[in-house]
Protein backbone atom coordinates (compact mmCIF):
# COMPACT_ATOMS: atom_id res chain seq x y z
CA UNK A 1 0.00 0.00 0.00
CA UNK A 2 1.63 3.23 -1.12
CA UNK A 3 1.64 6.53 0.77
CA UNK A 4 -0.87 8.32 -1.50
CA UNK A 5 -3.42 5.49 -1.31
CA UNK A 6 -2.96 5.13 2.44
CA UNK A 7 -3.38 8.86 3.02
CA UNK A 8 -6.47 8.97 0.79
CA UNK A 9 -7.98 5.95 2.57
CA UNK A 10 -7.47 7.53 5.98
CA UNK A 11 -9.05 10.80 4.86
CA UNK A 12 -12.01 9.01 3.26
CA UNK A 13 -12.75 7.42 6.62
CA UNK A 14 -12.39 10.69 8.50
CA UNK A 15 -9.20 9.60 10.24
CA UNK A 16 -6.51 12.17 10.91
CA UNK A 17 -3.42 11.33 8.88
CA UNK A 18 -0.35 10.70 11.06
CA UNK A 19 2.91 8.88 10.43
CA UNK A 20 1.97 6.35 13.11
CA UNK A 21 -1.40 5.54 11.53
CA UNK A 22 0.11 5.26 8.07
CA UNK A 23 2.82 2.91 9.38
CA UNK A 24 0.31 0.77 11.30
CA UNK A 25 -2.03 0.52 8.31
CA UNK A 26 0.88 -0.47 6.07
CA UNK A 27 2.15 -3.04 8.57
CA UNK A 28 -1.25 -4.73 8.81
CA UNK A 29 -1.65 -4.60 5.03
CA UNK A 30 1.75 -6.25 4.54
CA UNK A 31 1.28 -8.84 7.31
CA UNK A 32 -2.41 -9.56 7.90
CA UNK A 33 -3.38 -11.44 11.08
CA UNK A 34 -0.48 -9.93 13.02
CA UNK A 35 -0.67 -9.31 16.75
CA UNK A 36 -0.22 -5.83 18.21
CA UNK A 37 3.30 -6.83 19.31
CA UNK A 38 4.17 -7.95 15.77
CA UNK A 39 2.78 -4.73 14.34
CA UNK A 40 4.71 -2.71 16.93
CA UNK A 41 8.00 -4.32 15.78
CA UNK A 42 7.27 -3.65 12.09
CA UNK A 43 6.26 -0.04 12.75
CA UNK A 44 9.38 0.61 14.86
CA UNK A 45 11.53 -0.76 12.04
CA UNK A 46 9.64 1.43 9.57
CA UNK A 47 9.51 4.81 11.32
CA UNK A 48 11.88 4.45 14.24
CA UNK A 49 10.91 5.79 17.62
CA UNK A 50 7.27 5.21 18.52
CA UNK A 51 5.71 4.24 21.80
CA UNK A 52 3.85 0.98 22.17
CA UNK A 53 0.86 3.04 23.34
CA UNK A 54 0.90 5.02 20.06
CA UNK A 55 0.70 1.74 18.12
CA UNK A 56 -2.21 0.56 20.28
CA UNK A 57 -3.93 3.93 19.86
CA UNK A 58 -3.52 3.75 16.09
CA UNK A 59 -4.87 0.17 16.01
CA UNK A 60 -7.89 1.28 18.04
CA UNK A 61 -8.57 4.31 15.82
CA UNK A 62 -8.24 2.26 12.63
CA UNK A 63 -10.44 -0.52 14.01
CA UNK A 64 -13.09 1.88 15.31
CA UNK A 65 -13.40 3.52 11.88
CA UNK A 66 -13.65 0.18 10.06
CA UNK A 67 -10.29 0.31 8.30
CA UNK A 68 -9.04 -2.69 10.27
CA UNK A 69 -10.73 -5.72 11.76
CA UNK A 70 -9.76 -7.06 15.18
CA UNK A 71 -9.91 -10.83 15.56
CA UNK A 72 -9.42 -12.57 18.88
CA UNK A 73 -9.58 -16.35 18.65
CA UNK A 74 -9.89 -18.31 21.89
CA UNK A 75 -6.57 -18.54 23.72
CA UNK A 76 -4.85 -16.16 21.32
CA UNK A 77 -3.89 -12.49 21.48
CA UNK A 78 -5.89 -10.13 19.29
CA UNK A 79 -4.86 -10.00 15.66
CA UNK A 80 -5.57 -7.41 13.01
CA UNK A 81 -6.38 -7.52 9.30
CA UNK A 82 -7.43 -5.05 6.64
CA UNK A 83 -9.86 -7.37 4.84
CA UNK A 84 -12.98 -5.80 6.30
CA UNK A 85 -15.60 -5.49 3.56
CA UNK A 86 -16.61 -9.10 3.02
CA UNK A 87 -17.87 -12.16 4.80
CA UNK A 88 -14.94 -14.45 5.41
CA UNK A 89 -13.70 -16.73 8.17
CA UNK A 90 -10.35 -17.89 9.49
CA UNK A 91 -8.44 -21.13 9.71
CA UNK A 92 -5.88 -21.34 12.54
CA UNK A 93 -3.16 -23.91 13.06
CA UNK A 94 -3.23 -25.35 16.59
CA UNK A 95 0.53 -25.83 16.54
CA UNK A 96 2.13 -22.73 15.00
CA UNK A 97 -0.87 -20.33 15.22
CA UNK A 98 -0.65 -19.53 11.49
CA UNK A 99 -3.94 -17.89 10.45
CA UNK A 100 -5.35 -17.72 6.92
CA UNK A 101 -8.54 -16.33 5.43
CA UNK A 102 -11.22 -18.74 4.27
CA UNK A 103 -14.05 -17.49 2.08
CA UNK A 104 -17.56 -18.24 3.25
CA UNK A 105 -18.50 -21.79 2.26
CA UNK A 106 -21.84 -21.21 0.51
CA UNK A 107 -23.62 -18.09 -0.65
CA UNK A 108 -23.10 -14.54 0.53
CA UNK A 109 -23.84 -14.82 4.25
CA UNK A 110 -25.13 -18.30 5.15
CA UNK A 111 -23.67 -18.09 8.66
CA UNK A 112 -26.07 -15.25 9.44
CA UNK A 113 -29.03 -17.61 9.29
CA UNK A 114 -29.10 -19.23 12.71
CA UNK A 115 -31.22 -22.32 13.37
CA UNK A 116 -32.92 -20.29 16.12
CA UNK A 117 -32.19 -16.56 16.23
CA UNK A 118 -34.03 -16.13 19.57
CA UNK A 119 -35.43 -12.85 18.27
CA UNK A 120 -32.01 -11.30 17.57
CA UNK A 121 -31.36 -9.32 14.40
CA UNK A 122 -28.09 -11.00 13.44
CA UNK A 123 -25.67 -8.85 11.45
CA UNK A 124 -22.36 -10.63 11.95
CA UNK A 125 -21.05 -14.13 12.60
CA UNK A 126 -17.54 -15.28 13.48
CA UNK A 127 -16.47 -18.71 12.35
CA UNK A 128 -13.03 -20.02 13.22
CA UNK A 129 -11.76 -23.32 11.90
CA UNK A 130 -9.00 -24.97 13.95
CA UNK A 131 -6.59 -27.62 12.73
CA UNK A 132 -3.04 -28.13 11.55
CA UNK A 133 -1.49 -26.15 8.71
CA UNK A 134 0.09 -28.27 5.95
CA UNK A 135 3.62 -27.82 7.34
CA UNK A 136 2.66 -28.77 10.91
CA UNK A 137 0.51 -31.67 9.68
CA UNK A 138 3.49 -33.05 7.75
CA UNK A 139 5.77 -32.64 10.77
CA UNK A 140 3.17 -34.35 13.00
CA UNK A 141 2.79 -37.28 10.58
CA UNK A 142 6.58 -37.67 10.32
CA UNK A 143 7.00 -37.63 14.11
CA UNK A 144 4.14 -40.07 14.55
CA UNK A 145 5.71 -42.43 11.98
CA UNK A 146 9.08 -42.22 13.77
CA UNK A 147 7.45 -43.01 17.13
CA UNK A 148 5.66 -46.03 15.68
CA UNK A 149 8.91 -47.37 14.20
CA UNK A 150 10.70 -46.83 17.51
CA UNK A 151 7.90 -48.59 19.45
CA UNK A 152 8.13 -51.61 17.12
CA UNK A 153 11.85 -51.97 17.85
CA UNK A 154 11.37 -52.01 21.60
Amino acid sequence: MDLVNTTTLLRQHGVRVTAQRIAVLRAVSDQPHSTADDIDKVVRADIGTISRQAVYDALTALTDTGLLRRIQPAGSPARYENRVDDNHHHLICRTCNCMVDVDCAVGETPCLTAADDCGYEIDEAEVVYWGLCPECATTYRNESTRRKRKDRRV
